[in-house]
């Protein structure tokens, strides 16, 4: 075997306790990534092993197989922010392994506005711009100066602007076409200093209902946290409601005769969004409770959140094929229902095309 200091890899690491849906067996090969310089320690083990290397951040977008995960699952996880800011702007630089609220709570705290919706996400910054992660209509995109990567590919580190990361809804090169090839290990946030994104409904009630006729980010960032935490979406180990991935399904974009149809069947029309090329985007959560689904439904130890039906959530003795069943039961009623296909969210470690109709029916909502 190659030589590489200990403890760097470890055996049979069980996955479970790192991730929040609690489900999934052990790593075959397991490592922490404190640095970039471990990072590429880990990738020419897995090179000279012949081993598949994957990368494991905060554990709250991902659903592991109940077999494990073959290969080395690496635990990327530098810690560090720097700040520098002038009159105008505020850049944030966060490793990878930061807790993404705090990210949001440092650049809230200097005035910087593009993130303050995205509040209480739970996860690392280096997830966010693989899922190009938003809520509340802010992405990171519109924030993200740069991504430093260790490039699998050419062995080196590299810094990718933002324009090279081809982001898209919930989406970007790092989940697309060259998915596995980088490893994050930084992302720079620019933003201006100035006012809050306030274009949903929810955060534009809110606010009236506190009176702020002229609100600061810190004024919506503590009604985002206040919203999440009733939906659930903030992780509360107290709150079985929030051992979820958050959203499992993605809104799905649609053309306008999608909207026209799905309107036919519900018998009212969808709550819906504009997007780019004449396209609309449908609330997920609305179609699966039109489809029959309620807050709490529950097939054994895996169900819908009690407080909100976008989130799958598990109980004591769940098992990861629970998880995945479950979560094709909700997409193949709505789309037989509305003809609408729903995209999971989450990365699925450890499964493998061919061995489950559930898992090919989500994997394939991916294409």
């Amino acid at each position: 075997m190659a030589m590489v200091p200990e403890p760097l890899i470890q055996g049979g690491v069980e996955l479970a306790p790192r991730t929040s849906l609690r489900v999934g067996g052990p790593a075959q090969w397991f490592a922490h990534a404190s640095s970039p310089a471990d990072v590429a320690a880990a990738h020419a083990w897995s090179q000279a092993e012949g081993v598949p290397m994957l990368v494991l951040g905060g554990g709250t977008n991902v659903v592991v197989a109940d077999a494990g995960v073959p290969g080395l699952v690496v635990a990327v996880v530098p810690r560090g922010l720097t700040i520098t800011e002038d009159a105008e702007t505020v850049t944030v630089t966060a490793a990878a392994g930061e807790p993404w609220d705090g990210v949001v709570a440092a650049a809230v705290a200097r005035r910087g506005a593009g993130l303050e919706c995205l509040s209480g996400i739970p996860g690392f910054a280096g997830g966010t711009p693989i899922q190009n992660v938003g809520a509340y209509g802010q992405e990171v995109a519109g924030a993200i100066e740069h991504v430093s990567v260790f490039d699998r590919t050419a062995g080196s580190a590299i810094r990718l602007p933002a324009a090279a990361c081809e982001f898209a809804y919930r989406a970007s090169r790092f989940k697309g076409r060259d998915a596995g090839r980088f490893v994050v290990c930084d992302v720079a946030f620019r933003l201006p200093k100035g006012p809050p994104t306030t274009v949903y409904a929810d955060v534009a009630s809110a606010l009236a209902r506190t009176g702020a006729t002229n609100p600061t980010v810190a004024d919506v960032r503590a009604i985002i946290l206040d919203i999440r935490r009733r939906k659930g979406m903030v992780i509360d180990h107290a709150d079985p409601d929030t051992r979820s991935v958050g959203s499992f399904f993605t809104n799905p974009v649609v053309a306008p005769g999608d909207v026209d149809r799905v309107a036919a069947r519900a018998g009212a029309p969808p709550p819906s969004f504009a997007q780019p090329g004449g396209l609309i985007k449908v609330p997920a959560a609305w179609l699966i409770e039109r489809a029959g689904f309620a807050r709490g439904d529950r097939e054994g130890a895996v169900g819908l959140s009690t407080k909100h039906t976008l989130a799958i959530v598990t109980r004591a003795g769940a098992r990861a094929a629970d998880v995945v069943r479950f979560a094709a039961t909700v997409a193949r009623r709505v789309e037989d229902t509305f003809g609408v296909r729903l995209r999971p969210e989450p990365v699925f470690l450890g499964f493998a095309a061919g061995e489950d109709t559930d898992v090919d029916y989500l994997l394939g909502a991916r294409n």
